[in-house]
């Protein structure tokens, strides 16, 4: 699909990703303190992923393994995987989506379809020569990863996705619609569709505070943002340090939360150009990982459908759905290690 008219030359020749590739060589990770400095500077090729055009990059041996973010994050949320895959023999590509990080950053709101963001997989794959991958996503990456599997199933070869299981479209209304039925104005999905406003208030609260209070967030009920208490001091669990949050800070204040946000503001227009996959399934292998405390798994009719038979009449070539106890929504994150097992002892299997 085609940027709308409002983008401008100057946002369509930016790079729409910034790639981070990691070499399968396990003396490229001889300590952790080198693989923490390798995974913080990675090899990184801009390119503007067209279709006739291969971009300069450097890339190790080894099965390619496309890991898909989600909000408010960044590639670096995948750093412990990164490091675990490629040590395993995995080649790692973890772009910053569209609109994240260092990638171009469209200001039009329907310029972020899961349409764009598959195209720009779909294209990012043709760039580097990529047949086919495994694939793994995660919160809005695992949305996106369904919706690839949806359109392009021929490019994946299997997918592990954490923490949003496969949601079919409803023909009975658009999603906002539900989740204003279900939790109201205030939700947070709501409370984003507004242009503007909730870039606002995010300023105002500033980026590293924030981030704080959604990473470390372990509330398994609805997220009314009138409910959370933005000027609350928050420590840091084990598995977050006040590096990683200053990371993932610098390049969102660089790039703004317009982009990001613009994700679930193409809900109900994702809903309305989904129509011709009504009633399609998902046909890849599949493995689908959730915690416990994560908000979603709480979500009404979600444990059901993952338990009850739904979902696998969806994903009828899904092998394996994982409840993690104890374990909130950044799951692969919070349990790194974990989920990195996961995904290698699944993948192994294609």
């Amino acid at each position: 699909m085609q940027e709308t008219d409002n983008v401008t030359m100057e946002e369509r020749s930016r790079p729409s990703f910034v790639l981070f590739v990691f070499l399968s060589k396990e003396r490229e990770m001889r300590t952790d303190s080198d693989t923490k400095r390798s995974v913080r500077r990675p090899a990184r090729s801009n390119v503007t992923y067209s279709n006739d055009r291969a971009p300069d990059h450097w890339l190790g041996e080894g099965p390619a393994v496309l890991l898909l973010h989600g909000f408010p994050e960044l590639w670096y949320s995948w750093r412990h995987q990164i490091a675990g895959l490629a040590a395993r023999g995995y080649r790692a590509i973890a772009p910053d989506l569209r609109g994240y990080g260092d990638t171009s950053a469209p200001s039009a709101a329907a310029s972020y379809t899961v349409f764009h963001i598959v195209g720009d997989l779909i294209a990012l794959l043709d760039a580097l020569a990529i047949p086919q991958v495994y694939l793994v996503g995660h919160d809005w990456g695992a949305l996106i990863a369904w919706n690839l599997c949806l359109f392009r199933p021929d490019r994946v070869k299997a997918l592990v996705n954490l923490s949003v299981p496969f949601m079919p479209r409803n023909p009975a209304g658009k999603p906002t619609q539900h989740f204003r039925s279900f939790y109201g104005d205030d939700f947070y999905v709501c409370r984003f569709q507004e242009p503007g406003a909730i870039e606002a208030e995010f300023a105002r609260i500033g980026t590293g505070k924030l981030l704080r209070i959604v990473l470390c967030n372990r509330n398994a009920g609805p997220l009314l943002l009138s409910e959370v208490d933005f000027e609350a001091e928050v420590a840091l669990p084990s598995w977050l340090s006040e590096e990683d949050i200053d990371y993932f800070a610098s390049k969102l204040d660089k790039s703004g939360f317009t982009g990001p946000v613009n994700y679930y503001r193409c809900l109900d227009l994702n809903w309305e150009l989904g129509a011709p996959w009504s009633g399609v399934q998902i046909q890849v292998p599949v493995k689908f990982i959730i915690g416990d405390q994560d908000m979603t798994y709480h979500f009404p009719g979600i444990k059901e459908y993952i338990q009850g038979g739904g979902f696998k009449r969806d994903v009828p070539m899904l092998e394996e759905a994982v409840v993690m106890e104890g374990v909130a929504h950044f799951i692969n994150q919070e349990k790194a290690p974990e989920i990195t097992d996961h995904i290698c002892d699944f993948i192994r299997r294609f």
